[in-house]
């Protein structure tokens, strides 16, 4: 009786999620996570962009050292959800299936569409600063190019699970309010653009209408990945796809040239 109760509660958004499969922690399955549990995964998150961004003399040039500092955004945010979700930490990983791999291909070209698409509109109506890694990595030498790809796997792990942590946390907030799944669903994804745009900010030499308008949308479209498989490999396998993608056009263009 309980468990037809709550499939009648669970209100899925059409075309994307499969009945009854759901995000985990939010509403208590693997395990419930406390308001102190939750603080202390956005500490780490904080501590991981810190280490990344701002990072202390001993972590900061190029080459493995930015590999390092890559590993360090997914590191200690994860080794924070191990401690609190000893017993369900491994919800956010699923095993992959075939038709997840056809799912990373598919949502790094939509996203590498709508990212030329937002990038087209704004280099045209509105002063924009590039990013410089990714407009350096034509002169780069061939190493650094590798390490470039390299870097991107552990950093972009990294980048989805400060993403995909903070929507559970909203999420949870939401549906704890008595709003309805589906809304809660669509707020926590705005509300995570809005900080995935925000970490972004550096990147863009603090242009708060570029970070919004450009990023925001593009972490909208990587979070519905996960919102269809429930699984943060797809989301990663996407975005690193889509990233290595701007990487390859980049180099190959400044050959050309």
């Amino acid at each position: 009786m309980m468990a037809t109760a709550e499939a009648a509660d669970f209100q899925r958004i059409p075309l994307l999620e499969r009945r009854p499969d759901d995000f985990p922690f939010y509403r208590g399955r693997p395990v419930a996570l406390s308001l102190g549990q939750w603080l202390l995964l956005m500490v780490a998150i904080c501590v991981g962009l810190y280490l990344l961004i701002l990072p202390p003399p001993m972590l900061r040039g190029g080459g493995m050292l930015a590999v390092v500092r890559g590993a360090l955004l997914f590191l200690v945010p994860l080794i924070a959800l191990i401690i609190v979700a000893p017993k369900g930490w491994t919800a956010l990983f699923r095993h992959l299936r075939g038709i997840d791999f056809a799912w990373m291909v598919f949502f790094a070209l939509l996203n590498l569409l709508v990212t030329l698409i937002i990038g087209y509109l704004m280099v045209n109506l509105m002063e924009t600063t590039s990013n410089a890694v990714v407009a350096a990595a034509g002169s780069a030498s061939t190493l650094d190019q590798i390490l470039l790809f390299v870097r991107a796997i552990p950093q972009l792990f990294g980048e989805e699970l400060v993403s995909i942590l903070p929507f559970l946390a909203l999420l949870t907030f939401f549906t704890s309010r008595g709003i309805g799944r589906v809304a809660s669903i669509l707020l926590a994804m705005l509300l995570t653009g809005v900080l995935f745009a925000a970490m972004h900010l550096p990147t863009y030499g603090y242009n708060i209408i570029q970070s919004l308008g450009g990023i925001g949308p593009v972490r909208l479209v990587l979070l519905v990945p996960y919102i269809v498989t429930k699984n943060i490999w797809v989301s990663t396998g996407a975005h690193i796809l889509n990233d290595w993608l701007f990487f390859a056009v980049n180099i190959a263009g400044s050959a050309d040239g």
